[in-house]
């Protein structure tokens, strides 16, 4: 292969595999900002889901019961931050850094064991053997949870237009007065909403520890969780373009590597930052003073 095919295949690659924690990530917060709620805590939530995932992996010998295990945690974790904040006075933004700092203390603290010992890890599903090229037989190595993320994208994006759960959800983060007119369950509906995002964003931590870079040590989310809230924004809070968002992110944060491969070194941090750039210019270009976001839920703190 040529310079540029190498690099365009090895950046396929390495967007499906780093856009897969950013889609469980993202679609769990575009479910919990649906309902009017933000939560920065996810990114405590990967950090400490990849921990666990990565030690019951370990301990039991079973890679799947350890993303059951951080959805679960995940789900918990959610659900604290949930309840916590359906108090009166209580702001969702502080909550959720206080959930991001405690939830990666305790990642931190428990996970200290597990950095040396190898897990079992979830095996890829191998797209490409059909190819004759050992780089496109590599890159089209997927992992089973990317598409779970796929499934979940669809299911959750039919749920908010065809049932009458996603219709509620959507009216508690419509408007808050309209959703207690109807007499809906406002705190409750936003407590399950948080928790089954957190659960999302677990499960996308376990991605990391599992699957890509496979591997537990303190550094492995890199700020992923808080860059889902510019991706939902990016993606309209709607879960199919979360997919779309993902990829794109993915696909940044692949850049780096890919150009290793040819062996350009320049700048080597410069293009591992592309992620963070991409976040910057999105938010700057989206999120400006008195212009209204297009599909932002009426009831989101930014919003207000």
């Amino acid at each position: 292969m040529d310079a540029i095919t190498t690099v365009l295949v090895a950046m396929l690659g390495g967007a499906l595999r780093v856009s897969t924690p950013f889609l469980f990530v993202s679609l769990g917060e575009c479910l919990t900002e649906r309902a009017g709620r933000i939560n920065l805590g996810n990114e405590g939530v990967m950090v400490f889901g990849a921990m666990i995932a990565y030690a019951t992996s370990y301990e039991t010998g079973s890679p799947w019961l350890g993303v059951l295990v951080a959805a679960g945690c995940g789900m918990l974790i959610g659900g604290l931050h949930g309840l916590v904040c359906g108090m009166r006075g209580v702001n969702d933004v502080a909550m959720g850094i206080a959930i991001m700092l405690a939830g990666t203390g305790l990642a931190f603290f428990f996970g200290k064991p597990y950095v040396q010992p190898s897990a079992p890890l979830l095996p890829n599903i191998p797209l490409g053997g059909w190819a004759d090229s050992p780089q496109l037989q590599n890159a089209l190595a997927v992992s089973p949870l990317f598409f779970l993320g796929l499934a979940g994208a669809f299911a959750m994006a039919w749920m908010f237009r065809a049932t009458r759960m996603g219709l509620r959800i959507r009216i508690v983060g419509e408007s808050e007065d309209a959703a207690r007119a109807l007499g809906l369950p406002v705190e409750r509906m936003r407590f399950l909403a948080t928790a089954a995002g957190s659960g999302l964003a677990g499960i996308g931590g376990a991605f990391l520890s599992l699957c890509y870079p496979a591997s537990w040590n303190e550094g492995l989310s890199s700020g992923q969780g808080l860059m889902a809230v510019a991706l939902v924004v990016f993606a309209r809070w709607n879960p199919v373009h979360c997919i779309t968002a993902a990829l794109l992110f993915g696909a940044a944060g692949a850049l780096g590597p890919s150009l290793q491969t040819i062996g350009i070194t320049w700048g080597y941090y410069l293009f591992y930052a592309a992620p963070y750039a991409v976040t910057l210019a999105i938010l700057v270009a989206t999120v400006q003073p008195g212009r209204t976001l297009k599909g932002m839920p009426g009831e989101l703190s930014i919003g207000r």
